[in-house]
Order: structure tokens, then C-alpha cells, then sequence
């Protein structure tokens, strides 16, 4: 195979970035948080649409950025919601710590900030919830600042466009320094560079694609290193992944005579903080012997393991809960595992924080209960 030139930042900055706004003036995508034209973006539904991708796909996002947006259309308005509104509305996208910070940041900016955002991509970075890409994809899109912004479309397209072969994640760093040189010149107002990131976000996310690439689609075809190498399916190149763990833990069913079943809250730090759940052991890859188990229950009760295991994924474990149901001694007490807990009847569910792990395990217990009609536990906001 003949050797392919390297690809000049500075000559591709030069003819790259106005062809790929034209493309995006044609081809771009149309979002519900998004403007086109002269039209000036709000950064409250910039923000909230830039915390809610993380992480997530468009198509998940788009119906819970209607539904927020339907409930708090302004800044002011979820900083004034409680938090236990902010996660009901939260379950189902995963990732809790974003809606704790979400509703943080709302109530920060109200009383610190006047209930206006920052514009700069470092000030944005001090605020609840708001990294290095968020802050960058706001300081940009919101407020038209020249600064780069990489997600995962973009480092699949700049590692591409300049055949870079390091593996990920190793590559981000050599990937971001690239798609910085790239950017077009000139200060703000004289190029938009808000619509140049959304461009190249939408290039990955419709064209330059993971698998089968719609080069025959793109602006940058001609200037693409890895499409002239034939590497273009190949890139980027990523390490191997250190195989999933499993994680194994016990769910209590406790239901009062009156059908009201004992629920706990989570602790604010650490996975699912704050969000509902039924009383559980810890989760770890060792099973549980019943001794063991009974040790974590919620209350004394006498208990018996329903059929069936629950599994569930999470990033970095999978889990697989199995649930015991048990008849309270007297009244109960309401205690869960040394923290409180609360009585709810099966048909007050579905307005609560709820985690879909969480949904699952309810469903389960309500299916044994056969009361399962009762309750809608979709993930749909």
C-alpha cells in the first residue's frame, strides 16, 4: 500500500471548516433542544440537554428533555423543585449523580449567579455536575466561545480524519490537541462556532459512523487519512476491556396487611444516592449465605426466597438481586437496615424515585404478590 501524507492541521483549518458548515446547514440534525439560524440558544436548555447526553444516547434523551423542559420550563423553576421531584422525573436515564448535581447546580446559579450561566469554559467548569465536555459544549454552543469540543463522535472523526492509530482511551489527549488545531480561526462573532461543534458532533453520529461509514456522505472525504489508508472501519482503535464483574445481593419484600410495602432511601453518596430502593444487603461477588443475609434484613420477619433472580446491568458490574419476602413480626417498626423507612402503598409507586433496578425488583415482587397490575413502572418519563 502506497504511504498516505499526514493530513496539516493548518492546512485542513484553512478549507475544512466552512465546507463542514455547509454540510451542517443542509444535513444537520434537528433536536429539540437546538436553534438554527439567527436564533439565540438558551443556555438553561443548552445545559440541561449537554447533562442529560452524558453518557446517553439522543434517542433515549429527547422524550425526558420534553418532559423536564414541559415541568420546569426555566432555570427558576428547577431550582425550585425538591430533589425527590428532579429524581422521579430522572428514573429510567441512569447515572443518579447527574440529576443530584443537576438540582444542585439549578439552586447554585439562582443564589450565586442571579439565575444566569457563566459564559467561560473555566467558570462553567466550577459549577455541580459540569466537566470538561459539558463545560466546553455549553461555553460554545451556548455562548459562541472558541474552544473545542470532543465527545465520542468527535474523537471517532478527528482519529479518522488524521489516521491516528493509538488505541483509546490512551489516544484522548492526542485526539483533543488535533480537533483544537482544527478549529477555525477568527473571535467570536465572526464564526459560529456553536453550530462548528454541533457539526462535527452530527458528522459522527450520522456519517462517519462506527461500523460502515457513509464516506460517500461526507465533506471531509477527500481529506480523510484513514479512508485513503482503507483504515476507516478500523478507527479508532480501542484497548480491551477488563471483563464485567457480577455482583450478587438479597432484596427484602416486606408488605403490611393493609398492602403497603417497605421502602428505604439510599445515602446521598455513591451509586444511586438518594434514590428509593427496597432494603437490600450489600452487593458483592461472593453469594450470600442466609446468615449472612439475614444479618442485612430490614426487620425481623420470617423469610422466604421468591422464585427467580433479578439481573441488571450497570457500567462497570452486572448484578443479579434475588428477593425474599417476609411477614413482619407485629406492626414492624419501619426500620431498614438501621435507616428509616417508609410505608407506600403499590399504586403511590410510580411517582417516586424509583432506579430502574429498583423498578425491576418492584415488578417482580408485585408479579408474586399479584398485584402487578397496579402499578406502571415504565422507564418513559
Amino acid at each position: 500500500m502506497a504511504r498516505v501524507p499526514r493530513l496539516d492541521p493548518e492546512s485542513a483549518r484553512k478549507s475544512l471548516p466552512a465546507r463542514l458548515l455547509r454540510w451542517y446547514g443542509r444535513h444537520g440534525r434537528a433536536l429539540p433542544w437546538r436553534v438554527r439560524g439567527n436564533a439565540r440558544p438558551d443556555p438553561y436548555r443548552v445545559w440541561l440537554s449537554e447533562v442529560m447526553l452524558q453518557q446517553t444516547t439522543v434517542a433515549t434523551v429527547g422524550p425526558y428533555f420534553q418532559a423536564f423542559t414541559a415541568r420546569w420550563p426555566r432555570l427558576g423553576d428547577l431550582a425550585a423543585a425538591s430533589l425527590d421531584e428532579v429524581l422521579a422525573a430522572w428514573a429510567g436515564l441512569g447515572y443518579y449523580a447527574r440529576a443530584r448535581n443537576l438540582h444542585a447546580c439549578a439552586r447554585g446559579l439562582v443564589a450565586d449567579y442571579g439565575g444566569r450561566f457563566p459564559e467561560t469554559e473555566v467558570a462553567l467548569r466550577a459549577l455541580p455536575g459540569i466537566g470538561p465536555y459539558s463545560a466546553s459544549a455549553i461555553a460554545a454552543i451556548a455562548f459562541g466561545q472558541r474552544v473545542s469540543v470532543v465527545d465520542g463522535n468527535v474523537e471517532r472523526v478527528i482519529a479518522r480524519l488524521f489516521a491516528v492509530e493509538a488505541p483509546l482511551p490512551g489516544a484522548k489527549a492526542e485526539l483533543r490537541r488535533l480537533a483544537g488545531e482544527l478549529l477555525p480561526r477568527g473571535g467570536s462573532g465572526s464564526v459560529d462556532f456553536g453550530a462548528y461543534a454541533q457539526a462535527v458532533m452530527d458528522l459522527g453520529a450520522t456519517v462517519c459512523l462506527p461500523r460502515r461509514p457513509r464516506c460517500g456522505g461526507c465533506p471531509w472525504t477527500k481529506a480523510c487519512m484513514a479512508r485513503a489508508a482503507g483504515l476507516a472501519e478500523e478507527l479508532p482503535r480501542r484497548a480491551p476491556k477488563p471483563a464485567r464483574p457480577t455482583r450478587r445481593g438479597v432484596a427484602f419484600w416486606v408488605q403490611r396487611p393493609d398492602g403497603a410495602i417497605l421502602l428505604r432511601r439510599r445515602p446521598d453518596k455513591g451509586l444511586l444516592g438518594g434514590m428509593m430502593e427496597l432494603p437490600s444487603t450489600d452487593w458483592r461477588e461472593t453469594p450470600w449465605s442466609r446468615a449472612e443475609a439475614l444479618a442485612q434484613a430490614p426487620l425481623t420477619a420470617h423469610w422466604r426466597a421468591l422464585p427467580g433472580v433479578i439481573g441488571h446491568t450497570f457500567s462497570h458490574f452486572h448484578l443479579e438481586l434475588e428477593l425474599w419476602a417476609g411477614t413482619p413480626e407485629g406492626a414492624g417498626d419501619g426500620a431498614a437496615n438501621g435507616r428509616a423507612g417508609r410505608w407506600v402503598q403499590p399504586d403511590e409507586l410510580g411517582a417516586l424515585a424509583l432506579p430502574t433496578v429498583m423498578r425491576k425488583v418492584v415488578r417482580h415482587g408485585l408479579a408474586k404478590a399479584g398485584e402487578a397490575s397496579l402499578l406502571d413502572l415504565s422507564a418513559a418519563p
